[in-house]
């Protein structure tokens, strides 16, 4: 329990956010799309935080909530005292993926993440066949959507060669300095 209470001290030092705010009147996650495909609802991670077990934060840094959450802010805006849960599921994603926790079944949003976050690093914008080769790459999802490429590219959808940003240096040096 020692353990957890300085995890949770952490949190609210790098997030800002102080979980006992909440008084779970689960505004946040009637107002979460994704509560139905989540392992544990907004509320019930707000709970798990407040108990300081550590079962439970591993139970968080294990599961597919923290990797499904879209940062809508609808649970914010929701939210009687604006706890911004997000923020901390952007904490916890962090600190998942940091202990390599990374539940199975989110596997593919990661690589879908770290694809777009590469097309931007390197063009300074998003590059469509960058982000979708820099995914399938890592989810060997070599066929998937094969017969959407045609037909994309017909609409001019998918420019073969990537725009690229003035200061690429600069998004680079971004990149590098917030990186883990």
């Amino acid at each position: 329990m020692i353990n957890n209470q300085k995890s949770i001290h952490e949190l609210q030092l790098h997030t800002g956010v102080n979980v006992n705010r909440c008084y779970q009147c689960g505004k946040c996650t009637a107002g979460c799309q994704l509560a139905d495909e989540m392992d544990f609802p907004p509320s019930m991670v707000m709970h798990m935080l407040q108990t300081k077990d550590e079962e439970l934060l591993q139970q968080l840094l294990n599961s597919k909530t923290i990797w499904l959450c879209i940062s809508c802010q609808n649970c914010i805006e929701r939210c009687p005292m604006s706890i911004d849960i997000p923020h901390i599921m952007d904490y916890l994603r962090e600190k998942s993926a940091g202990e390599h926790k990374i539940n199975r079944q989110s596997r593919d949003i990661v690589a879908f993440h770290r694809a777009f976050l590469d097309s931007i690093k390197y063009t300074g914008r998003l590059y469509e066949i960058g982000l979708v080769a820099g995914y399938k790459a890592r989810t060997f999802h070599l066929t998937q959507d094969v017969v959407l490429a045609p037909k994309m590219y017909a609409k001019g959808k998918l420019p073969l060669v990537p725009e690229m940003i003035k200061g690429t240096r600069n998004i680079k040096g971004i990149f590098r300095k917030t990186a883990p």
